[in-house]
């Protein structure tokens, strides 16, 4: 059939699944929105507020469900507003597939009215990107961008389509989507080598990272660790894979992990690293991490092996493939001593004292655990609160915690949490933590959860100062403040009034109590601000360049 470039655009979007799509209009890319108009029934447009919360909304949605994220953006600064979310996703390995229009194939090159060469911007921070230059190439090309979004190691693919490629008319034929291509391949002796030294290690220490949620199941990194008796801890990005109370779980590893894990990594006789790059959160300093150990680590992705800490065995695929190859040659085995020195460390771990007069992070945290439930959904921005967030959340499944990882983009949590609440349904509970310093960042996508109806609960930690750098300065530059008190007077109840949604002002755990039960109740968005004493800390904590024996632990 004869269709032109828009009808192509939606066609495909529809041949590959997609029922939500983000995004912003603009001139280049007029023809597709009154394509998208005249398909209303098929596709969900969310129109957010500026391109770079439509870039995390894809990035949340994607995040929440593994599916692909779409984001949409016009030509020139539409589409350079999305590189932030861009870079967010691909360093974290999120599916997405982001299009942007452009001037005519004739005027490119020629610096016309809100011309960029987004193709050579985002180079460094896609998975692949394309130009379409002709209409025959769209629909193989958009094609292209969703399977290699998803096959492999996930991430960010960038389709850029001139206005003219959206008129110009082309046969089309319909094709079913092409399987993903699942990494099921692998190198079957390195396997068996690797089950043998984790049958003869004595203190063995699984270290887990946000590759495990992206393969093809989690349960066999779970059925590990329950034959071998083998104790894990894992990066900000796995948090949830292995629930929260189960006896395996020993708590987050690394720059502000718990004392049981950096110091069970520093005295672990073999170490299992499974989708986890060593990133420099982790591996503080990577010539003494695990120094005592020998380090097997599994990746899909072969340029990830030893890469930023040495090993002494590595193994190319998908995780899920690699462990159900392995959990038949894993001995039921019991390391008692093993998990009696891991018992006596957690016993040293950093627990907050509550004080019921004050609002503390860890009560306000378990406070939104205990009245939301099992099946809530966390995501958060970028400082303490993520941090906070990160330790004091009781996760009990693998998609149920989205935060930006790789990057840190402060802001990424009010789109990110919009996307997901599309994604999964006003049914389902999303709350949001955000710091007063990330939230300003970003905090314009409040009239998208208006007008959309999306009840989003937000609770902002306010210490009125940038926490985390200012907690850099009080221990590493002799409280020299610079920058980090933006003396800003916000007042985020009448703010939130302002944007048609309801805020509240906290200042104990008994008002935060009383307005989180209420919150739950509305239909629409709501803010809930709690004043958070300014030197709070995040504990404990490892200088970078550190190890177990620079912790601070107060």
């Amino acid at each position: 059939m004869q269709l032109n470039g828009s009808q192509i655009f939606v066609e495909v979007l529809c041949e590959q699944g997609v029922d939500t799509l983000f995004g912003y209009p603009g001139g280049a890319v007029l023809n597709l929105y009154d394509e998208l108009y005249k398909n209303a029934d098929r596709i969900t447009h969310v129109l957010t507020a500026h391109e770079q919360g439509a870039s995390h909304a894809a990035d949340g949605y994607a995040r929440a469900t593994g599916r692909t994220g779409v984001v949409l953006a016009t030509s020139g600064p539409g589409a350079t507003n999305l590189v932030t979310g861009i870079a967010t996703a691909y360093m974290d390995s999120v599916p997405m597939v982001a299009f942007t229009g452009n001037v005519t194939t004739e005027g490119l090159g020629k610096d016309g009215f809100q011309e960029a060469y987004i193709e050579g911007i985002t180079m460094p921070i896609t998975k692949h990107n394309f130009t379409v230059r002709r209409v025959e190439d769209l629909a193989d090309t958009m094609r292209a961008a969703f399977r290699i979004a998803q096959s492999g190691r996930k991430g960010p693919v960038l389709v850029d389509i001139p206005k003219d490629v959206t008129a110009a008319v082309c046969e089309f034929t319909p094709k079913k989507p092409e399987p993903i291509r699942t990494v099921t391949t692998f190198n079957e002796e390195q396997v068996k080598w690797a089950a043998d030294i984790i049958n003869g290690a004595q203190r063995p220490l699984v270290y887990f990272g946000g590759g495990v949620r992206s393969a093809a199941s989690c349960q066999p990194l779970r059925d590990l660790l329950k034959k071998a008796e083998i104790p894990a801890t894992y990066t900000l990005m796995a948090a949830g894979v292995v629930p929260y109370g189960d006896p395996m779980n020993i708590g987050m590893v690394g720059m502000h992990g718990c004392y049981t894990s950096n110091r069970a990594v520093a005295d672990c006789d073999v170490l299992i690293a499974v989708g986890a790059r060593f990133s420099d959160r982790v591996a503080l300093n990577p010539k003494t991490f695990a120094k005592n150990a020998t380090i097997i680590q599994i990746d899909i992705d072969a340029s990830e092996l030893g890469k930023n800490v040495d090993v002494d065995l590595a193994i190319v695929g998908d995780a899920a493939y690699v462990l159900n190859a392995m959990l038949p040659m894993i001995e039921d085995k019991k390391h008692p001593d093993w998990m009696k020195m891991i018992h006596e460390w957690q016993a040293q771990d950093y627990h907050p004292v509550s004080d019921a007069s004050r609002l503390m992070p860890h009560q306000v945290i378990g406070e939104v655990c205990n009245q939301c439930g099992p099946e809530a959904v966390y995501v958060t921005d970028v400082g303490q609160h993520q941090m906070w967030a990160a330790q004091y959340i009781r996760h009990t499944k693998s998609r149920g915690f989205i935060t930006s990882g790789g990057l840190g983009t402060m802001g990424f949590g009010y789109g990110a949490a919009i996307g997901a609440q599309m994604a999964l349904g006003r049914d389902q509970r999303v709350v949001m933590f955000t710091g007063d310093g990330s939230f300003h960042m970003n905090l314009n996508e409040a009239c998208t959860a208006v007008s959309y109806e999306l009840p989003i609960i937000t609770v902002i930690f306010n210490n009125q100062v940038l926490g985390m750098v200012r907690q850099w300065q009080t221990a590493f530059y002799g409280k020299r403040f610079s920058q980090t008190d933006p003396h800003r007077k916000t007042n985020f109840v009448k703010l939130a009034e302002g944007f048609g949604l309801k805020g509240y002002h906290c200042e104990n755990l008994a008002q935060f109590q009383e307005a989180f039960a209420d919150a739950l109740k509305q239909k629409g968005p709501t803010w809930i601000e709690c004043m958070i004493d300014k030197d709070e800390k995040v504990l404990p904590m490892i200088p970078g360049g550190g190890d177990i024996n620079d912790i601070i632990m107060k």
